[in-house]
């Protein structure tokens, strides 16, 4: 693919989307039909309608509509999203439309194959177009302007993804003595150079130009149909990722950017949640409970469960629940585990190299006072202690906690007494909230499943 074909992109998702959908309801017709199935009328309308809803969920969510900078992790949370939606669209025909998905033969089963293709066409061609690009096609023209910290930045990670499929042509910027990036010239000749060059793209440092030649730049992108990026310089302030939305013509920054503060992807998670902590209960649970309950009662006197105060969202405290593992004593609610803990029981340690002591905590997800995955709570008086020590450690309570989390599964599980690894915990525990997504958290719960069956060195 040469440069410009980007905006054709779109319509081959559109049309492919369409294929995997006929091909997944017509194929499990071919296959459960002794002979070639009957095209009716009403066959035809139900087809009719399942393919218009999905197209009118695409424009209307613009799923199709991939920014080049993208997660993989984004882009399919995003089109998870959709399917989601799309499912209780049909669903709730069926509801008003009586009929509409029962007198399609095994619509589920079509349904479901539906999602396996879809997701399988849309990550290889994601991966193809990330190919493609890295080998030097479907590229846009890019030039910097400016100098320092925020061009050598953006200057690098253009170099660094090639598969994103920006072609760097030159940097501008008016200092007199020699920097580090190679130099194109002055920001007077960014003009001529991008005529010349076709350029796509111009990205402009604030630190690095007047307020003169930014508005300068600006006419002339607009004249010449470039498009002009602008990269705002937060240093000294901020070093995160914000949103910047606008009341009518105000910019106005927030310095957080919350997934989850979107009330469909708190339903999302929420739903998500409550079938995976029942599917848990009822096929996990139900039979282990018992097992559990006779083992840590024979090897140690006390109760099964551990119930103790634990700080939750806004930072509401509520009663976590655990397999009981350690022996009973009158500090538990006051000295963290450590390594080689003598109040940790034999069949204690094996429970927590294993994360089954964890297990308890479906309940608490079921109740609302958890989520299957988040930052883990910590208790009260620990809550207090760090919120003092580190700055982003409250940010923590604005989710429910999990049963798992970003920080456990890269290895920041255990006491938390050296402060380094606390920091490193509060801070994925941080970019997690930032970065939400239901194929994030599926991630988790894999590599958490993982660990379990390998166990955890971490683990105390």
């Amino acid at each position: 693919m040469a440069i410009g074909y980007s905006r054709y992109l779109n319509v081959i998702y559109i049309i492919g989307d369409v294929l995997v959908l006929n091909l997944a309801f017509w194929g499990v017709s071919l296959i459960t039909t002794p002979h070639a199935p009957r095209i009716t009328d009403d066959l035809l309308i139900h087809f009719f309608y399942l393919n218009l809803l999905w197209l009118i969920i695409l424009f209307i969510f613009r799923v199709t509509d991939f920014d080049r900078s993208k997660r993989a992790e984004e882009i399919i949370a995003g089109l998870t999203k959709n399917i989601f939606v799309y499912a209780l669209v049909i669903v709730s025909l069926n509801y008003f439309l009586s009929g509409y998905i029962g007198s399609i033969n095994y619509f589920y089963l079509k349904f479901l194959l539906f999602v396996l293709f879809l997701y399988v066409w849309r990550i290889s061609m994601l991966g193809i177009f990330r190919f493609v690009r890295s080998r030097g096609m479907n590229y846009r023209r890019v030039v910097i302007v400016g100098h320092g910290h925020l061009a050598n930045e953006i200057y690098y990670f253009f170099n660094k993804h090639p598969e994103l499929g920006y072609r760097l042509l030159g940097v501008f910027h008016d200092l007199p003595e020699p920097e580090s990036l190679p130099v194109s010239g002055r920001i007077s000749d960014v003009e001529q150079f991008s005529l010349a060059n076709s350029i796509d793209e111009i990205y402009c440092s604030s630190a690095s130009a007047s307020h003169e030649q930014i508005r300068q730049l600006v006419r002339f992108c607009d004249r010449n149909l470039i498009r002009f990026k602008f990269i705002p310089d937060f240093r000294g302030l901020l070093n995160r990722k914000v949103n910047i939305d606008f009341y009518e013509y105000i910019p106005v920054v927030s310095l957080r950017n919350e997934p989850l503060e979107s009330f469909s992807n708190r339903f999302i998670k929420r739903l998500f949640d409550i079938v995976f902590s029942l599917s848990v209960i009822v096929l996990v649970i139900s039979w282990l409970l018992p097992l559990m309950a006779i083992v840590i009662k024979l090897t140690s006197s006390g109760p099964v469960f551990f119930r103790q105060k634990r700080s939750g969202r806004k930072n509401i405290d509520f009663y976590c629940l655990k397999f009981r593992t350690m022996k009973v004593n009158s500090e538990a609610d006051e000295r963290q585990a450590t390594r080689n803990d003598p109040r940790i029981t034999p069949v204690g340690r094996i429970l927590r190299r294993t994360n089954l002591d964890e297990l308890p905590q479906f309940f608490n997800v079921i109740l609302n006072q958890m989520s299957v995955v988040g930052p883990r709570p910590h208790m009260l008086r620990h809550t207090e202690e760090y919120s003092n020590m580190f700055d982003q450690f409250m940010v923590r309570h604005l989710i429910k906690p999990g049963i798992t989390g970003w920080a456990q599964v890269n290895g920041y599980r255990g006491e938390t007494s050296n402060p380094e690894r606390m920091r490193k915990r509060v801070e994925h525990d941080v970019w997690y909230i930032e970065n939400w997504s239901l194929f994030l958290d599926l991630k988790i719960i894999y590599l958490t499943v993982i660990t379990m069956i390998f166990g955890d060195r971490n683990a105390v």
